[in-house]
């Protein structure tokens, strides 16, 4: 199966959510009473209110000024919509910002719990070896002993080094430690995995904005990128979570998780038009080829 119909069977539940009430009117007039509709499948599958409260408004003075009168002309106008907010937030992919940066090039994964962080560094990891590149392993989630026995099997899966400490250690320590192997053995790039934390809580924000200092002073101008992995299946929770993790520690980009579980793919634009933070990577199954660059064309397309 191709990258783009995994995108389009992974967005299927957002898609019947939105496009399915377009599919049913088809050949019906535009009125008042489909865009009511159409307002309410937009809302469910989560763009957010500012964007459906947009995207209706220039639906509605279309339909005023008499340039439509089929659903069909509906679905050409929201996929443009939808378009003209996730184009100006396109970013370069992670590859060529490794591509463009320096060496080592560290990445830091912040979250909070069960967002598929750890999976998602190791699927990155996965990436990079097949590249070719030298890659380094940080446990940095030193509260779960699980969490640094899975980044093991990774590392041995993937045959990259790992750097790990005890249960309980400081993870500003490890991610020390492994900043500084990755100098010494002349890695490519640095994957340091960090506990999963609820945004809410004081205490382990400033523990992340330790650990992302301490990376700062070993490694200047690191972390390059502070990628934020959230789970599509929280709607617009996952826009308050990234509100608080920007205010930490400045996410430079964000791994959208769990697209073919939801209908509330909408997150993505919600994102986009919020906080005007790339979303570098979307996933779209379990599988290592099935987190993917974000393309917002490819997106729109899968999804109309």
């Amino acid at each position: 199966m191709g990258w783009f119909q995994k995108l389009s069977e992974g967005l299927s539940k957002t898609r019947d959510a939105v496009t399915g009430q377009l599919d049913r009117l088809l050949g019906r007039a535009a009125d008042p009473a489909l865009l009511d509709e159409l307002e309410i499948a937009l809302i469910s599958a989560d763009l957010g209110m500012p964007v459906v409260d947009r995207v209706m408004e220039t639906l509605r003075a279309q339909m005023r000024g008499g340039n439509f009168s089929a659903a069909e002309k509906v679905r050409e106008l929201l996929r443009q919509s939808v378009l003209d907010i996730l184009l100006p937030t396109q970013a370069a992919s992670i590859d060529q910002l490794i591509a463009q940066g320096p060496r080592p090039f560290v990445i830091l994964a912040v979250g909070v719990n069960g967002v598929g962080k750890t999976t998602t560094v190791a699927k990155l990891t996965q990436r990079f070896r097949q590249q070719g590149k030298s890659a380094l392993l940080v446990a940095g989630d030193t509260f779960r002993a699980a969490a640094i026995d899975q980044l093991q099997v990774w590392a041995d899966r993937t045959q990259v080094d790992i750097i790990r400490h005890r249960p309980g250690a400081d993870p500003a320590a490890v991610a020390y430690d492994g900043i500084t192997a990755a100098k010494a053995r002349g890695s490519d790039v640095v994957l340091i995995d960090t506990a999963g934390r609820l945004h809410t809580k004081t205490n382990l924000m400033d523990e992340l904005r330790k650990i992302k200092r301490i990376v700062a002073q070993e490694c200047p101008g690191a972390p390059h990128e502070v990628l934020l992995v959230l789970d599509a299946t929280v709607g617009q929770n996952a826009i308050a979570q990234a509100r608080q993790f920007h205010e930490a520690v400045g996410v430079t980009g964000i791994a959208l998780t769990k697209l073919d579980g939801t209908a509330r793919g909408g997150i993505v634009v919600a994102i986009a038009d919020t906080l005007k933070i790339p979303v570098r990577l979307i996933g779209v199954g379990e599988s290592v080829e099935d987190l993917q660059d974000f393309n917002a064309k490819a997106f729109v397309d899968a999804l109309f």
